[in-house]
């Protein structure tokens, strides 16, 4: 029987409490990693993942998460940061309040710099040949009608390519997943016009972020792939202008 492509691998994956985080927390369990999991709330442990709670949107959210981390896996080699709060609609560009801001930007863009530059430090100190997966966005580089999200999703696209530079040499690859329209977790728009500009004809899954996010962190498909952003969008980024979805 051949080997699980992330047999023995130890990864943390924050926003796990439901839709991205936790297709991808699935996926890398049934390839063999042991993996903890994170979100504000922490659900019991079910499925063979471990949780726990951190409020990322707190300025020592991101420490106490890696600290208790850290004692709980002994060693990461797989990060995915998946975190992002429920996006509400009416926080368009001259709405949209400074503690909101605040929060988005604190979860998706502080907390994602500073657990994936620790893990990265931790990855080198323990010559770890580890691997860090962001999730962002379409909304990195077109408008989404909620600037916080955007200008979020946009900053940790620059943070994965800086990280990558740096700690590439150490043999520590640094990725990002940009999904298209994936319903659950921050996702809360009617998708009847979204799905009419999509050319493959539907909305994403979980999984089907997931198991290309497999494929980003093993060593078996991933092993050159640095500093890149990989589109899961089912062809929306083809189509010249992209719906607020």
């Amino acid at each position: 029987m051949s080997m699980k492509l992330l047999e023995g691998e130890r990864a943390l994956v924050t926003g796990c409490a439901g839709g991205i985080g936790r297709g991808i927390a699935k996926a890398l369990l049934a390839e063999g990693a042991q993996v903890l999991g994170s979100d504000i709330v922490a659900p019991p442990a079910e499925d063979g993942i471990d949780f726990l709670a951190a409020d990322l949107s707190k300025p020592d959210g991101w420490k106490a998460l890696l600290d208790g981390a850290t004692k709980k896996l002994g060693t990461i080699s797989l990060f995915v940061h998946a975190a992002s709060p429920r996006r509400r609609e009416t926080d368009s560009p001259l709405v949209v309040d400074e503690e909101t801001w605040d929060a988005m930007t604190g979860i998706n863009l502080r907390s994602g710099f500073f657990l994936a530059r620790g893990i990265g430090k931790h990855m080198q100190a323990h010559k770890t040949k580890g691997r860090i997966l962001l999730i962002t966005s379409q909304h990195r580089q077109t408008p989404r009608n909620l600037p916080h999200y955007s200008a979020s999703k946009a900053g940790m696209t620059m943070v994965m390519k800086e990280l990558a530079r740096v700690l590439a040499p150490n043999g520590i690859r640094v990725n990002a997943i940009a999904p298209g329209a994936i319903p659950g977790g921050g996702f809360a728009r009617d998708l009847d016009e979204m799905i009419k500009q999509i050319p493959i004809g539907r909305p994403g899954t979980p999984d089907d972020v997931a198991q290309i996010a497999v494929a980003i962190l093993s060593e078996r498909f991933g092993r050159y792939v640095v500093g890149t952003t990989v589109e899961v969008d089912g062809g929306l980024g083809l189509i010249s202008w992209i719906p607020a979805g």
